[in-house]
């Protein structure tokens, strides 16, 4: 049997970092997803750093995955492994920054990238998309990109800037993975049936931005009162947390609070409240992602328009005109728009169902490409 024929039939290990912010439920959904699509392509050796206990449990590792929490060993065992021609790399999904510190990986990857395609390995990045758009760090990027076998952003502008490569939804949009212990019957994604348990409005806002309006505040309430919905804020990042109670203070709600442990306990009580709403206002991407995963309406009721991170994710998703740049609206405009966003939901969740369609087809194609030798 030649070499390159049992490199065909043995499943080669794939390589592959699972770091994030540790305070960020958003990262593991991502994260998780990935592995998940990972798994049957070959063994895992998957990188977690300092990852505390929670965010580890939270990214659903199995007993038969290989867990590194030194980047030296793992980074060795990398080597090792694809100088014996048996390794492939996989970069981790969400968002880069474009500075040297935020492209270390990007960067000190390179020998094991070299290594791994130079004994017909694979390399793949999936659900990547730049925070920003820098000409330096673009050049700095493209020998990583030029060795990968598949590059996918999440959004059509990181594809236009960085390029070689195609476009998909962020990987949050495949809703549930293996997991989460909500049942198939209640994974509200694409439940259109739903509504009438549908009592709630939930709100997450960002920390890192100024506090709404008053006349935010009083469109979120007035559109609640309309629909006949409880308010509660919830944290899905732990830095937002303190926010979180003044919000469902001024607003009159509830609030899911975490002190940022168990992160997969805090993830199934988030994802037990996103089933049970009709709307979903935030200012963070993977608040209203993870909501309408389980079927409610997202609304991007934004107080700092600068940024259009939403609006290009859902875009990428074929998902359009889920953002509210709330700047200078008076309450009842705020009301009106939250409403005409609750009236399209049939439309946002055949919408979704498109996306996750999609999101399978990337699945297949990246299953292709690590596991056929043929493939570039």
């Amino acid at each position: 049997m030649s070499e390159r024929t049992r490199h065909h039939r043995i499943p080669r290990e794939i390589f592959v970092p699972a770091r994030g912010q540790y305070d960020n439920i958003g990262d593991i959904l991502l994260r998780r997803q990935l592995l998940d699509w990972l798994r049957t392509s070959g063994p895992l050796h998957v990188y977690v750093g300092e990852a505390p206990d929670g965010y580890a449990e939270g990214l659903g590792l199995r007993p038969d995955d290989v867990r590194y929490r030194s980047f030296r060993r793992w980074y060795t065992a990398a080597l090792r492994s694809a100088a014996r021609g048996r390794a492939s790399y996989v970069f981790k999904p969400g968002e880069i920054q474009l500075t040297l510190i935020g492209m270390k990986e990007h960067l000190a990857m390179l020998p094991v990238l070299a290594l791994v395609r130079a004994r017909h390995g694979r390399v793949a990045r999936i659900g990547v998309g730049s925070r920003n758009f820098a000409p330096l760090p673009r050049a700095l990027m493209g020998p990583s990109i030029a060795l990968s076998n598949m590059s996918m952003w999440r959004d059509a502008a990181t594809a236009g800037y960085l390029g070689q490569g195609g476009i998909m939804p962020d990987l949050a949009f495949a809703g549930v993975s293996s997991r989460a212990t909500v049942s198939d019957a209640d994974a509200g994604g694409t439940d259109s049936s739903g509504s009438a348990r549908r009592d709630l409005l939930v709100v997450s806002m960002r920390s890192d931005l100024g506090y709404p309006s008053a006349a935010w505040l009083a469109g979120v309430r007035a559109v609640a009162a309309a629909n006949g919905l409880k308010i509660w804020c919830v944290t899905q990042v732990l830095r937002d947390d303190n926010k979180c109670g003044q919000l469902a203070t001024d607003l009159g709600g509830q609030a899911l609070r975490w002190n940022g442990t168990a992160h997969d306990e805090q993830e199934q009580r988030l994802r037990a409240l996103y089933q049970r709403a009709a709307l979903a206002v935030s200012d963070r991407l993977h608040v209203l992602v993870g909501a309408l995963t389980e079927g409610a309406v997202p609304a991007a009721l934004l107080v700092d328009t600068k940024s259009d991170k939403i609006a290009r994710h859902f875009a990428a998703a074929g998902l359009h005109d889920v953002s509210i740049a709330s700047s200078g609206l008076r309450a009842d405009e705020i009301t009106a728009r939250l409403q005409n966003l609750v009236g399209r939901r049939a439309a946002i969740l055949a919408g979704l169902a498109e996306a996750q369609d999609e999101l399978q087809t990337v699945r297949r194609l990246l299953d292709q490409v690590l596991t056929h030798e043929s493939v570039r």
